[in-house]
C-alpha cells in the first residue's frame, strides 16, 4: 500500500527555495513551522554519505525568525532563556533554551543578536512568535515582534567553506563558529553566519527577501558544479549520530533543558529576569531525574521511529523511551537518542528496546557516535 500524500493549501507553505528543491528531485517532505521542509532527495542514506563527502545546499526556510526590535529588545530576550546574554555581543550566534514559567522547553532557537536594540531568533518548530508577543504585550515592554522576510539558506559539508567563498568571496573564511557577518548579494545585504543543523561544518545565509531565494539558489548550484553541490536536507542518521537534538521528536515543553542534556546552557543563577528562573533553579539544585542519552541498538537496520518506543531493563522494568532512531552505515550500528531515567542512563548499561518489529537489545553511550 502506498503511503498517503500530504494535501498542499496556503496553510502549508512553500517556500523561496521550493522551485529550486523541486528541479532537485526531492522525494519527501515534512511539516515543519506550517511550511515544506525537504527530508529526502536520492535516500536517506546517499544524501548522508554525500553530506560527509561534499556540499549540499538546504532548503532551511521553515527556520523562521522572530524578529525583537526596540529599546526592550535585550531585557525580552533575557526573559525568555536561562542563558546569561549579558556578554553576548553584535555578530555572535547563541544557541538559547527558551523556557515557560515552568522551566518547560518551548524551543531550541538560535539567537542572532544584530544590534543591542534588534535581534532575531530563528526558531524550531513550534509557534514561538505567539509566546514572545505574549510577554511582550503584558509586560508592556517597548519592542515590536514580528516575523521578518527572511529565509535560512544553509550550506553544509566539507567543501561548504570554498563554495560559499566563490559566491561570497574570500572574507566569509574569516567567520569564526557561530559568529555572522553581512555580506552583500545582487545589491542585497545578506547575513551570513558560520552554523548548521549538522557537525560537518559549514554556513546559514539569511536570506533578505523572498525575491531572492532562487537567483541564491541558482548562483551557488552554478560555482559548485565542481564541488559536486547537491540540494540536501537535515539528515536523519547524521543528526542522531552527531547528537543533534529535534524539538518535538527528542524534546516537548513536558521537558527541561537540564533533562536534554542543555545545562550548560543555563545559567540559571546569573539569568536574572527568565520567566522560568524559579523553577530551574529548583531543578539545577536538585538535579534532573532523567535525561536524553545517545543509545547503540543491535540487530538490522531499523524502521522508522515516528512514535515512541519503550526502553526497558532486561527484566521488563520501562525505564525511558527511544524518541529518534536510524541505521548509521559509517558506525554500522542503530543509532538512538531517548529519555532515559537517571537509575539507568549511565555508559554502557544494558537495556531493551521494545520496537514496532519486536525486542531489541541496546547500551547507552558515553557521548553521541560522531
Amino acid at each position: 500500500m502506498s503511503a498517503p500524500l500530504l494535501s498542499p493549501s496556503r496553510r502549508l507553505r512553500r517556500t523561496p527555495f521550493s522551485s529550486g528543491v523541486e528541479a532537485a528531485g526531492v522525494k519527501a517532505y515534512t511539516v515543519y513551522n506550517h511550511m515544506l521542509l525537504p527530508t529526502v532527495f536520492r535516500s536517506v542514506e546517499e544524501d548522508y554519505h554525500h553530506l560527509k563527502q561534499a556540499v549540499q545546499l538546504w532548503d532551511v526556510a521553515c527556520e523562521r525568525q522572530v524578529e525583537i526590535r526596540g529599546p526592550d529588545a535585550g531585557k525580552l530576550m533575557q526573559m525568555l532563556t536561562p542563558r546569561d546574554l549579558r556578554r553576548m555581543v553584535a555578530g555572535q550566534c547563541y544557541y538559547v533554551p527558551i523556557v515557560d514559567e515552568t522551566g518547560g522547553m518551548l524551543n531550541d532557537p538560535v539567537a542572532v543578536k544584530l544590534a543591542d536594540d534588534r535581534w532575531w531568533i530563528s526558531i524550531a518548530d513550534s509557534d514561538l512568535l505567539y509566546w514572545v508577543k505574549g510577554l511582550a504585550f503584558g509586560y508592556r515592554l517597548d519592542v515590536l515582534v514580528d516575523e521578518p522576510d527572511i529565509s535560512p539558506l544553509a550550506v553544509q559539508g566539507p567543501r561548504a567553506e570554498a563554495l560559499m567563498a566563490r559566491v561570497f568571496g574570500d572574507a566569509v573564511k574569516d567567520i569564526r563558529f557561530f559568529r555572522f557577518a553581512h555580506f552583500d548579494f545582487q545589491g542585497r545585504d545578506m547575513v551570513v553566519a558560520r552554523s548548521g543543523y549538522s557537525k560537518q561544518g559549514g554556513f546559514e545565509i539569511y536570506v533578505n527577501g523572498s525575491d531572492m531565494g532562487m537567483p541564491l539558489w541558482n548562483a551557488l548550484m552554478e560555482a559548485g558544479r565542481d564541488l559536486d553541490v547537491h540540494a540536501g536536507c537535515p539528515n536523519l542518521i547524521e543528526r542522531i549520530e552527531s547528537g543533534l537534538l529535534s524539538y518535538g521528536n527528542d524534546m516537548t515543553d513536558d521537558n527541561t533543558p537540564h533533562e536534554c542534556g542543555l545545562g550548560r546552557f543555563c545559567d540559571t543563577q546569573s539569568a536574572i529576569g527568565c520567566i522560568g528562573r524559579d523553577a530551574l533553579l529548583r531543578v539545577a539544585k536538585e538535579g534532573p531525574v532523567q535525561q536524553i542519552r545517545s543509545l547503540a541498538i543491535e540487530g538490522d537496520r531499523l524502521g522508522l521511529c515516528d512514535r515512541y518506543w519503550p526502553l526497558c531493563t532486561p527484566a521488563g522494568e520501562q525505564v525511558g523511551r527511544v524518541s529518534s532512531a536510524a541505521y548509521a552505515p559509517d558506525f554500522g550500528t542503530n543509532v538512538a537518542l531517548g529519555m532515559v531515567r537517571m537509575t539507568h542512563w549511565d555508559a554502557g548499561t544494558a537495556l531493551v528496546v521494545h520496537t514496532p518489529g519486536g525486542k531489541r537489545g541496546c547500551v547507552v553511550q558515553e557521548k553521541p557516535f560522531n
